[in-house]
């Protein structure tokens, strides 16, 4: 690993380590794979801003399927990548990424210095207003949950929990929220391994990540994985 990629990622390790130190908590999970071919659920966080067609492209070429987190913000400003995605139901699963995109996070916590939902109302329209907006878009009723920083109060989310979503962990995060080289975001997720949910982000076609995010996926193609949404699992908390 080069230096610099090396600090990057000490740096996210510091800042996640300080999040959970004040009390918040990251799910984690993963899933057993069925016997043959490896598999790897990837999802995809579109937070707001715009769509990377350097990754989304090359998954509709190779009819990869993957689970996609979308925001309202995102969904507001993409209709055009909306029309591409309702092409392609069999591949694209939209789940529920909030309305503004805020952390679930009850009480005076910022994780990563980030003003979070709140209060429990904040946390349920946060909640809400991304599943009403996936239900405008695309018809479906999202049945996951993720957060804007994968960090949440106790609290948050035993209130999601209530409100009828499973909230989303992951075993890999692939870059690091779009912050990785090219090089290490196509490291890190072209070594997956069986049974992985891999975290990385489809919104930032401006950043390096992304080229990496794509080779990643096409590496683990490569050695014969199998891709699976989340849906089709039987997901396992790890911690």
């Amino acid at each position: 690993m080069r230096r610099r990629e090396f600090i990057a990622a000490c740096c996210c390790a510091a800042f996640a380590g300080k999040a959970r130190g004040a009390g918040l908590i990251e799910p984690h999970m993963h899933f057993t794979p069925a016997a043959g071919a490896p598999q790897v659920a990837i999802t995809l966080d579109a937070c707001m801003g715009e769509t990377d067609m350097r990754i989304l492209g090359p998954l509709i070429d190779n009819a990869i399927p993957v689970t996609i987190f979308a925001t309202r913000r995102w969904l507001d400003r993409n209709p055009a990548t909306i029309a591409l995605l309702k092409q392609h139901r069999d591949l694209f699963v939209i789940e529920n990424h909030g309305a503004k995109h805020l952390s679930a996070v009850i009480g005076p916590g910022r994780p990563y210095g980030l003003v979070p939902a709140g209060t429990a109302e904040a946390v349920a329209e946060e909640v809400r207003g991304g599943a009403e907006a996936i239900t405008r878009a695309f018809g479906t009723s999202p049945k996951w949950y993720r957060d804007a920083t994968a960090l949440y109060s106790r609290d948050a989310m035993a209130l999601i929990g209530t409100m009828g979503f499973r909230i989303a962990g992951f075993s890999l995060n692939g870059d690091f929220g779009a912050s990785a080289s090219a090089r290490m975001a196509h490291k890190r997720i072209a070594g997956a391994k069986s049974g992985d949910i891999v975290i990385s982000h489809i919104n930032q076609p401006h950043r390096p990540a992304g080229a990496g995010v794509i080779a990643g996926i096409l590496a683990l193609k490569a050695r014969g994985f199998r891709f699976v949404h989340l849906d089709d699992v039987a997901t396992m908390a790890v911690g």
